[in-house]
């Protein structure tokens, strides 16, 4: 992983109430932000100072050529003072210029004060030179800060877009860590249903698919957008070829998937052509109530998809009546791989699939949680303990979308979407 010292680290992401992403981000100790914010510090600094020196430089030759003149006056007082110490000496002429003595001694005050204004003016000379001095120094700092700032924290900048970008591209799997919500979207229909968006379609393909009931019905409807869903505005209903069982069906890439009315065989339709593309029974898996989830309703097979593909989820007696994970090719309906679980498919309320793990809940009913995980990466599996709001009560779907990072649910006649928080281990190109 990226040493928080050296690079950003992602440690979950979700999404909110408002369908905003939201990540959890550590950023570098020191930030080029705050490098640039120093460096706008210093380039105000620096004008400061030249604004100092400025008006320090008009006001030096203000008081150089004020001190000038103190100066000739100063010389002239002492000269004066010379002239009358001649003068006393001349009893004649003394009485004629003691009026202008005593004048002379009204002055002798004025003295300390042009002593006083020398010294300030050697102060003003010595201040100029410092800013002189600190002003080229600031110079010198901005030009080489300068040159990181807007050439090279250019480049860098657009390096760490570089790595962003890569980032993203990884952040596509984690553990599931929280579940938050749900948010109510729309109540509709009976107890049980389904209810689902593609998770591969672009961006620009918000279309809502709706299977009310469990069993005994073959009409789908689709809306264009969530709102369109909301507002209850069908754009087009589609008559499937086979009644369904169950509520766990998925679109995928443009085609349903779904469990055939009493079999063990599972369904491609494609809505575009609304045709039948391929279907497949899954060997030995249980169905029509032999293993259901904990609520029944025909829950036998469950069809999801994650990250990783398409899976199906069921129970074998082969397996003693335990889960069962299959990945299946979304083209030929084939099984490609399978792991054989240790937990009991009638003991567990709902199940989904994240980046090629499992999450089982103990539960459909109030209080439920994620209680158990299996990893087909590893092979392994373990207990944990991530509750979620089972607000309405009693959930008859849980399926996993990772286009929105979002489980839907049919929570007893509510369509409702619960955000999840994934931990992200992400590794660069820079690691070893």
């Amino acid at each position: 992983t990226i040493s928080p010292k050296e690079g950003w680290q992602v440690y979950s992401s979700a999404q909110d109430a408002d369908g905003r992403c939201v990540c959890t981000v550590v950023a570098p100790g020191q930030s080029l932000c705050s490098r640039d914010a120093k460096s706008r510090q210093l380039r105000q600094l620096l004008e400061k100072v030249q604004n100092m020196s400025q008006s320090i430089e008009v006001l030096n030759l203000r008081t150089q050529r004020d001190f000038q003149y103190v100066m000739k006056m100063e010389n002239q007082m002492k000269g004066l003072r010379t002239k009358f110490k001649q003068i006393e000496d001349d009893r004649i002429i003394a009485r004629n210029f003691q009026e202008l003595k005593d004048k002379m001694d009204e002055l002798k005050p004025l003295i300390p004060v042009l002593e006083q204004y020398k010294m300030d003016a050697a102060l003003i000379s010595q201040f100029k030179e410092e800013i002189r001095n600190l002003s080229a120094v600031l110079t010198g700092i901005q030009e080489e800060v300068g040159a990181f700032d807007y050439d090279e924290l250019y480049q860098r900048v657009l390096r760490l877009d570089g790595r962003l970008r890569s980032c993203m591209g990884k952040l596509t799997c984690g553990k599931l860590m929280k579940i938050t919500g749900p948010v109510t979207i729309k109540t509709s229909g009976t107890r049980f249903g389904a209810w689902m968006t593609d998770p591969l379609a672009s961006t620009r393909n918000y279309r809502v698919w709706y299977m009310d009931s469990y069993t005994n019905s073959k009409i789908v409807r689709e809306y264009k957008t969530m709102d369109d869903f909301v507002a209850g505005v069908v754009s087009r209903t589609y008559n499937l070829p086979f009644k369904w069982e169950g509520t766990n069906h998925i679109v995928y890439n443009g085609s349903l998937y779904y469990n055939k009315y009493q079999s063990n065989i599972i369904v491609k339709y494609s809505f575009e052509t609304g045709s039948v593309l391929a279907q497949r029974a899954l060997e030995f898996a249980g169905f029509h109530n032999m293993y259901p989830y904990t609520w029944g309703g025909y829950s036998d097979i469950d069809v999801m998809a994650d990250e990783l593909g398409m899976w199906a989820v069921y129970a074998t007696n082969q397996n003693a009546g335990n889960v069962v994970i299959s990945q299946i090719d979304p083209d030929t309906l084939q099984v490609m791989k399978t792991w054989n679980t240790e937990y009991s498919k009638r003991n567990a309320g709902e199940s989904f699939m994240i980046c090629g793990t499992l999450y089982i809940t103990n539960s459909h009913l109030s209080g439920a949680k994620v209680y158990y995980a299996y990893s087909t990466k590893t092979s392994t599996y373990e207990y944990i303990d991530i509750p979620f709001h089972n607000q309405y009560f009693h959930i008859s779907m849980l399926d996993y979308n990772a286009r929105e990072r979002a489980l839907y649910a049919w929570n007893n006649g509510h369509q409702v979407i619960f955000n999840v928080t994934l931990f992200h281990v992400i590794k660069t190109d820079d690691d070893s």
